[in-house]
């Protein structure tokens, strides 16, 4: 019945992120946090240059205050609580306010490997894309999980971006894969089973590593990752103005940035606010 809706919804979508690709030399940004769900400071990364935003429910619920939550690992602890209603409010939001032409990719509760397990129904699919969702932004940590969603997301014309992680990460964000060999075959897997967007999980310490350089074990992985698949790529995690052009080097086609940004913006508003107070 809506099949081929769907699939031309699907194209439009992708052709959005082609272009933001191609617009910016290679390698965009997918700008998240307070910039994807705060509608102001969408419209505020939009005027700036930015294509594609993440609304997600972590960032949500930190920017709500939920539970007292004040900071972004804490958020995660009770990330799954966000009523996919409130990301599809927020979600409605950031699209009428940066028009229709701007990639907008979605975390949701269920969409994550939670901590209290949250089960996704078709209306759940279906609300999403009627927000105004492109695409879903997916951290499962299960090849049939994500198998499932991807299904369910395509048939509701939604893309899909999902991860790659470690199995020693502090959260879980993406398929395990530890060496460069496994990304290259867990990557093949889930270009297989369809995901649109293949990225990976880029968060480590950065101790000893010269100012604005990157790990080598995080190039090997990058490099095995773009090298290995079709489909645009995504790096995700620990990524700031100091290091961006040594990702940008790896070949990465985007760059998902939210921390520096925020951490940004809050040095921006206490030196306003300072400059008013006596």
């Amino acid at each position: 019945m809506i099949k081929a809706d769907m699939r031309k919804k699907m194209e439009s979508a992708r052709q959005k992120v082609l272009a933001a690709i191609h617009a910016h030399g290679g390698t965009t940004l997918l700008s998240t946090g307070l910039t994807g769900d705060d509608a102001r400071l969408a419209k505020a990364a939009i005027a700036a240059g930015a294509k594609m935003v993440e609304p997600n429910h972590p960032a949500v619920a930190l920017a709500r205050g939920y539970k007292g939550v004040t900071n972004m690992h804490a958020a995660e602890q009770i990330r799954h609580e966000i009523p996919i209603v409130e990301m599809a409010k927020v979600t409605s939001g950031v699209r009428q306010v940066v028009g229709k032409d701007i990639y907008i990719t979605v975390g949701i509760p269920g969409g994550f490997t939670e901590i209290m397990p949250t089960i996704l129904t078709d209306n759940d699919f279906k609300l999403m894309s009627e927000a105004g969702a492109d695409g879903l932004h997916i951290h499962k940590s299960d090849l049939q999980d994500l198998a499932e969603i991807v299904e369910k997301a395509h048939y509701y014309g939604l893309l899909v971006d999902a991860y790659i992680g470690r199995s020693t990460d502090l959260h879980s964000f993406g398929i395990p894969a530890d060496t460069p060999e496994e990304v290259a075959k867990v990557a093949k897997e889930m270009e297989k089973i369809g995901v649109d967007f293949i990225g990976l999980m880029t968060g480590m310490s950065y101790e000893g590593i010269a100012a604005g350089e990157i790990p080598a074990v995080i190039k090997e992985r990058l490099k095995s990752l773009v090298e290995t698949v079709n489909v645009p790529t995504l790096a995700e995690g620990g990524i700031n103005l100091n290091n961006q052009t040594a990702f940008r080097n790896t070949g990465v086609n985007i760059l998902v940035v939210g921390t520096a940004i925020d951490d940004m913006a809050e040095e921006a508003v206490k030196a306003a606010v300072k400059s008013f107070l006596p």
